[in-house]
């Protein structure tokens, strides 16, 4: 399959094909599947800060027991390991500079 570049700003959880001002955070090459792969752990990780800020408004639960906050962060190493998986040079880099995925060869 044919693999395309894309703009991803995982703040914003945006993938583009266009090079706009602020979406340049990683570029990645990617056929379809594996962009609908991103997209969906983009989309669970919204899924899951939607319920942390709704169990954020409970004040009797404590936050740090919250599973919803413990998926965003599983989804976020899962962003990360498929931005640096899929990603040019100065991608890796930037992903292996910030020290979060252990395991990188």
């Amino acid at each position: 399959m044919e693999k395309n570049q894309y703009y991803v700003n995982i703040g914003t959880r945006e993938i583009s094909i266009n090079h706009d001002a602020n979406n340049d955070e990683f570029m990645i090459n990617a056929d379809r599947e594996e962009l609908l792969l991103l997209r969906e752990v983009f989309n669970e990780m919204y899924n899951s800060d939607t319920r942390a800020f709704f169990r954020s408004h409970v004040p009797f639960e404590e936050y740090h027991k919250d599973s919803s906050n413990d998926e965003y962060d599983e989804g976020m190493m899962r962003a990360f390991q498929m931005l640096y998986d899929l990603g040019d040079e100065k991608t890796r880099q930037h992903i292996s500079g910030m020290g979060i995925l252990k395991d990188l060869n």
